[in-house]
């Protein structure tokens, strides 16, 4: 492994959790690590264009069928989960979809193919009008005004979207589990397989460290999490945590495996994305 680890992850509470113990030093025996704080549609794009300024970057599960020739999914530090999917959101109830402009956070994302899914199999014809890709923190806003019929929202807005006084339409992960059975692929940590499968098994290992002492000692990442919770609060703070970091952040196990190569069969025979080779999300 070399002596600097560069990473990007968003500043959300869930990655910040994670990643506190090896941002501060407290792995034992892993690189001093360089943190990047960048929305996941950064990532993604940074992903896509191989930036080599990164070893390590939190990316969508969606954006995976474009760049594993070049990335290896680790077996750790991502979010899957239940109960925890992206939800539609609108101004008032009921409102049919179809032919309606519809905010979403972007197009390379997880929730992005979740909710391509779910309209296939829900809204009449199978599809909306207008995408409007626009950052994730203008959505709520820009329903709760009018500027659009509806909105794609994730994370945290799942416990504060009621105080725009806005109305669940759907809940992209709830359509998941009912027709999968599978939980909720989200976000993915990816490394660059130039560096050798030596170094990658050393990176998985120190995530793995990393999210164990987190839960041995939460209290000792709560300063490095609310440091970048862009002024959330900090019980909601925790429910984001409780959410997100769970069994499958630890390993993906077999569960875990099933619904990302799920996910991505389904987006790719919907002509979403490109189909994954057979072995593309082997670990070295």
């Amino acid at each position: 492994m070399t002596d600097s680890t560069r990473i990007a992850f968003s500043p959300c509470p869930n990655d910040t959790f994670v990643f506190d113990a090896w941002a501060h030093g407290r792995v034992p025996g892993a690189p001093a690590l360089d943190v990047t704080f960048a929305d996941i549609d950064i990532t993604n794009g940074v992903a896509e264009r191989r930036d080599p300024a990164f070893d390590l970057l939190k990316v969508s599960y969606a954006v995976l069928p474009y760049v594993l020739d070049d990335y290896a999914l680790l077996p750790c530090g991502g979010a899957l989960g239940r109960g925890c999917g992206p939800l539609v959101l609108t101004r008032e109830a009921g409102v049919d979809l179809s032919d309606k402009r519809v905010a979403v956070p972007s197009e390379t994302s997880t929730a992005y193919l979740l909710f391509r899914l779910w309209a296939a199999d829900v809204v009449p014809g199978g599809g909306v009008g207008e995408i409007v890709v626009m950052p994730f923190h203008e959505i709520m806003p820009a329903v709760r005004d009018g500027k659009v019929d509806a909105g794609l929202v994730i994370h945290e807005a799942r416990f504060t979207y009621q105080n725009y006084g806005l109305h669940k339409l759907a809940d992209m992960g709830e359509h998941w589990e009912a027709t999968t059975g599978l939980p909720i692929p989200l976000g993915a940590i990816i490394a660059r397989r130039s560096l050798g499968a030596d170094t990658l098994r050393g990176y998985a290992d120190a995530v793995r460290t990393s999210v164990q002492l987190a839960w041995e000692a939460p209290e000792a990442s709560r300063a490095y999490v609310m440091e970048h919770a862009q002024e959330m609060d900090p019980a909601v703070a925790d429910q984001h945590i409780g959410l997100y970091v769970n069994e499958f952040t630890a390993d993906l196990g077999e569960d875990g495996y099933a619904a990302i190569r799920g996910l991505l069969t389904r987006a790719a025979a919907e002509g979403l994305v490109p189909a994954l080779a057979p072995d593309a999300l082997a670990f070295p």
